[in-house]
């Protein structure tokens, strides 16, 4: 038998696609790119906001057509993730084209759903106890060799009015120091040069093991990792951005000095609104502090727009904090309303076009900050870890500033001799909106 695997949504959920390929493989199914190859197409699905969902709902469609015999021969069509575990028997129900579920706390039993599928049979397992993949878990990694993701913890306690992700991944759960340490050093000796550690909330990482914030410690420990050149960490909540956190960040050369870290708004109603813990005060102090204590720092954030009763003079404050605040990199999203959460029901919801209108502005506004952002690295020898090749006869990569899929890209001119994983200088020629362009420097 053949699968054929489609992924969808944040790098979280490609670390469950992973695993499951992993678990896939141990069952001795072939594992295929072309899904006009497959016997067996996995879904695995996103349902952060509507759009996720569409996204979601679009793309199991389409390989549904993979079961007509003038496109394909898949037998079975199975929905995995976020999607699968939200709505579970409504989902089965509602898209006969569909032939099992599978939701986020129920990966490892994926073989399981294969194989009643297989028998005729249309199932919907959910899980019923929250579960955790550690290093004992086999995984494909579909990224790069030279790069992995690493899922530190799962789930979330935050419980922001706005997000389903604790509705649909539970409460927040950690991995153990010994156990992430050990899934590194593996991905190490595999060759791998940088790690991303991601959760929902890194910075909330041990508290629920170990009593406190653990991030900082299992940073240092990470450090000590033969091999790996760079260690990035993603979705660092302001809450936990602890003093020994900025200075491990400050201090260890293998932590890349890029800080992404979700601040969702600036006025302190509407924080306190979206039920968010910090008061814009706050989140200024935090910020300076990063900017004092690590140079040349590059701080990334998200925002929405059109938050239920935001009134343009909160929107105006909060166009006003982006400016200041000068953002190197910004996600700005409009507001989604998602059922079962608290803002969905809460009253003032924005009419669309209110928030296109916000939404467009902001985006402006930030490309104008992050052209003259990159226009002033001009000059500057930067290191780029390769990961391709254009038909122009330029590679390209990125340098620590830059986040795998989330951000721009450094652009190499005249170089055809760089490797994909190779990490090389590159003096910075030109900054442009979303991208820059350099020279390899020789060593």
């Amino acid at each position: 038998m053949k699968a054929g695997f489609v992924s969808l949504g944040c790098s979280k959920n490609l670390v469950d696609t992973e695993v499951m390929l992993g678990l896939i493989r141990e069952k001795n199914i072939e594992l295929v790119h072309d899904p006009a190859d497959a016997d067996i197409l996995i879904v695995n699905t996103c349902a952060f906001i509507q759009s996720a969902k569409e996204e979601s709902i679009n793309t199991i469609l389409d390989m549904a057509e993979y079961k007509k015999a003038e496109k394909g021969h898949c037998k079975v069509l199975i929905i995995a993730g976020c999607l699968g575990q939200r709505y579970g028997q409504e989902l089965l129900e509602e898209l006969p084209e569909a032939d099992g579920i599978i939701g986020t706390e129920a990966w490892d039993r994926i073989g399981e759903v294969i194989e009643e599928t297989l028998r005729g049979n249309r199932v919907v397992v959910k899980g019923d106890k929250p579960i955790l993949y550690d290093a004992s878990v086999p995984r494909i990694p579909t990224t790069p060799q030279y790069t992995a993701y690493v899922k530190i913890a799962e789930g979330c306690n935050n419980r922001c009015a706005f997000c389903a992700i604790p509705l649909i991944r539970g409460k927040y759960r950690s991995r153990s120091l010994e156990d992430v340490v050990q899934e590194v050093t593996a991905l190490a000796g595999r060759g791998v040069r940088e790690i991303v550690l991601i959760a929902q909330d890194t910075t909330q990482y041990g508290r629920d093991l170990y009593g406190e914030p653990k991030l900082a410690e299992l940073l240092k420990k990470l450090c000590k990792v033969q091999g790996i050149k760079w260690i990035r960490t993603l979705y660092s909540y302001p809450r936990f951005f602890s003093d020994e956190l900025i200075e491990v960040i400050a201090n260890e050369e293998k932590l890349v000095k890029y800080v992404d870290i979700p601040l969702q708004h600036a006025n302190d109603q509407v924080l306190k609104s979206m039920r968010r813990p910090d008061t814009k005060a706050q989140i200024v102090q935090l910020l300076q502090k990063i900017r004092q204590r690590i140079p040349g720092v590059v701080i990334r954030s998200t925002f929405i727009v059109g938050f239920p009763g935001e009134t343009q003079e909160q929107y105006e404050e909060l166009k006003d904090f982006i400016v200041e605040q000068r953002f190197d990199h910004v996600g700005i999203f409009t507001y989604s309303q998602e059922e079962d959460t608290a803002a969905a029901a809460m009253v003032g919801q924005i009419d669309e076009a209110v928030m296109q209108d916000r939404y467009h502005e902001l985006k402006a506004i930030q490309s104008r900050i992050s052209q003259e952002i990159n226009e002033s690295i001009e000059g500057q020898v930067l290191e780029v870890i390769v990961e391709g090749h254009t038909d122009e006869g330029m590679s390209f990569g990125r340098c620590y500033r830059q986040a795998d899929e989330v951000d721009d890209l450094v652009y190499i001119e005249n170089d055809t001799v760089s490797r994909l994983g190779d990490v090389v200088g590159v003096r910075i020629m030109q900054g442009f909106t979303e991208d820059l362009v350099g020279e390899r420097v020789e060593d």
